[in-house]
């Protein structure tokens, strides 16, 4: 039976026509090590996606560098057909050298062929949203934004976002074309992008924060986190996530995983609701 658990976390529209449940997933973690190559269970990298869908998640966000392309090509395996309400964001620009291997590239030619490679590997005729990995600094970001301004007025990409950027740069991108999201680094513990969070709050732009499970001492037997848990018949991570979506409206945390059970536990997170007291414990518990 389907349990739509992740409702409870609310809903968000991407761009003023994509709704998404607010607590979604991330597919980083169906990969090997270093995000590269196949998982140890592919098997279970399965039954981990189609069980985040039937618990009601509805935004899948994904790269074409997590494999790189082994994370498109199980979500494809799993969910293809997808559901008509199922909203999959996906990244180009930063190339995998090897497992660890980071590389932004963010030639039009590059970006176009991942794109088109995308597209391919996920079975689909656009892509909802795709976003700037990393932008590379060696190439003007006119031409980065342009080129994927291109592919949307060619009906291949619907929306356009960013990772890891700055406010200026934000601000730039969309001075090219509509930016409708943006990726950064942001958790209980690591809140260095807090304006970046009140800007996009502001201005209608979706929040995707990626590592939003990295919750460092907090998670400690005794530790604050812990004993809100506890109240709460809630886990650590539980609680980390509704931090998340309490802190927010436009916050849409993406927990990855490669187990059934840990998926479960995640989804579950949205049935946790904090107090006002609780949120303002846990944010002043640890410095930014």
């Amino acid at each position: 039976m389907t349990d739509a658990v992740a409702a409870a976390s609310g809903e968000f529209t991407i761009g003023g026509d994509l709704t998404v449940r607010r607590l979604g997933y991330g597919t980083m973690q169906l990969t090997g090590d270093g995000v590269w190559g196949d998982p140890r269970d592919p098997d279970e990298a399965v039954r981990v996606l189609r069980r985040a869908v039937e618990l009601g998640v509805n935004f899948i966000d994904t790269a074409d560098a997590y494999g790189p392309f082994t994370a498109d090509l199980l979500l494809k395996k799993a969910l293809h057909p997808y559901a008509d309400d199922l909203v999959i964001a996906t990244k180009a620009g930063f190339a995998r050298t090897g497992p660890g291997g980071w590389e932004p590239i963010g030639r039009p030619a590059y970006l176009r062929q991942q794109v088109e490679l995308s597209l391919r590997h996920l079975g689909l005729e656009r892509i909802d949203l795709l976003q700037l990995h990393r932008i590379d600094t060696e190439v003007p970001l006119a031409d980065q934004i342009g080129e994927l301004a291109t592919l949307q007025q060619e009906g291949k990409i619907r929306h356009i976002g960013l990772s890891q950027v700055s406010i200026s740069q934000v601000e730039e991108a969309a001075a090219i074309a509509p930016i409708v999201s943006v990726q950064n680094l942001y958790n209980l513990s690591q809140r260095d992008d807090e304006d970046l969070v009140e800007y996009a709050e502001k201005n209608g732009l979706g929040f995707i924060p990626w590592f939003p499970l990295a919750t460092g001492e907090l998670a400690k037997a005794g530790g604050p986190l812990a004993k809100i848990a506890e109240s709460h018949h809630a886990s650590p991570s539980q609680l980390a996530l509704a931090w998340l979506l309490k802190r927010s409206p436009v916050m849409l945390p993406i927990p990855g995983t490669s187990s059934v059970a840990h998926v479960e536990d995640n989804i579950n997170a949205a049935k946790v609701e904090l107090t006002q007291e609780e949120f303002d414990q846990l944010t002043t518990a640890v410095g930014r």
